[in-house]
């Protein structure tokens, strides 16, 4: 049984449901984000050859690889405007959808943004300063320098959060739900395609529980949507989780370039890391109980 604010969330997407539109939509918005990133990174190493000459661009990709610096942390965040491109043009043009339909009515849309993100902001900041006053973490980014960098900085984080649900709960799970009723096809598969989405080798034995908790934050953004109508909630609940772990405190040998501390650990260490993984996996769903009982008050 659907929520009936989501029910009423896919009308527009009930109109074009047809499957090869959909496969026609996912094709589209692969070839605008690649696009948009051979822009983005054709620019910027046009502007690294000019100041540096031809030496200077193999450096370049190294550190945008590494993430270790502000301005490759912002251009990797740059990268996921076409992300965010590709599903409001494919709406358009494959489903005759606005982008408002993707997002939801502004007044749920609003309400749960803030409430999922004050909760997260919250509850995962509780136990982030808990867990530093037991294994105090290392000062990366000066404070200074990284207030510089905040203007620039939280608009492409709202870009990155909202392409990757404008994606996978805006575009995918809807139009799925449109055209299937089975759970698992709508419900399911885009939050176990998101899960994948950040498979990180570096990670190594620990591998599996990041990919867990990328499914967990998929089922439970999947779960939010659902039952507001909206992707507000799913979107506040991501930008304040993805505000503590890349501008606050990253774990070590990750995207640690605009972060204010990072771990003294890195992602591949087992005992602690796997630890903490396993409890952020569960700290997911305490967010998600709390947000949900407060949305349905």
């Amino acid at each position: 049984m659907r929520h009936p604010e989501f029910t009423a969330m896919l009308l527009p997407a009930k109109v074009y449901p047809q499957i090869w539109r959909l496969l026609l939509g996912v094709l589209l918005i692969l070839f605008i984000y690649i696009s948009w990133t051979l822009l983005v990174l054709g620019g910027a190493v046009g502007v690294v050859a000019a100041e540096q000459g031809l030496w200077g661009v193999m450096p370049f990709f190294q550190e945008l690889q590494a993430g270790r610096m502000p301005g490759s942390v912002a251009l990797l965040l740059l990268t996921f405007g076409g992300m965010a491109l590709g599903p409001v043009l494919a709406a358009a043009a494959l489903h005759y959808r606005g982008p408002g339909s993707l997002l939801g009515p502004w007044g749920d849309w609003w309400r749960g943004f803030v409430t999922a993100f004050l909760v997260v902001l919250v509850v995962f900041g509780v136990l982030m300063g808990a867990s530093a006053l037991v294994w105090p973490p290392e000062a990366n980014l000066e404070p200074m320098r990284w207030l510089v960098w905040m203007p620039l900085a939280l608009p492409l984080l709202f870009v990155q959060i909202a392409a990757e649900e404008i994606l996978f709960r805006g575009y995918l799970m809807q139009q799925l739900a449109a055209r299937f009723a089975a759970r698992w096809i709508w419900f399911t598969l885009p939050a176990l395609c998101f899960g994948l989405l950040h498979w990180d080798p570096e990670s190594g034995r620990n591998l599996p529980l990041v990919l867990l908790a990328a499914f967990a934050f998929g089922l439970v953004a999947a779960d939010l949507t659902e039952r507001t109508g909206s992707l507000g909630a799913a979107m506040g609940f991501h930008f304040a989780n993805n505000l503590l772990a890349l501008f606050i405190l990253s774990i070590k040998g990750t995207i640690t370039g605009l972060a204010l501390y990072v771990t003294p650990w890195g992602l591949a260490e087992e005992g602690l890391v796997s630890l903490g993984l396993a409890v952020s996996i569960g700290m997911v769903f305490v967010n998600w109980w709390i947000v949900k009982a407060l949305i349905d008050r």
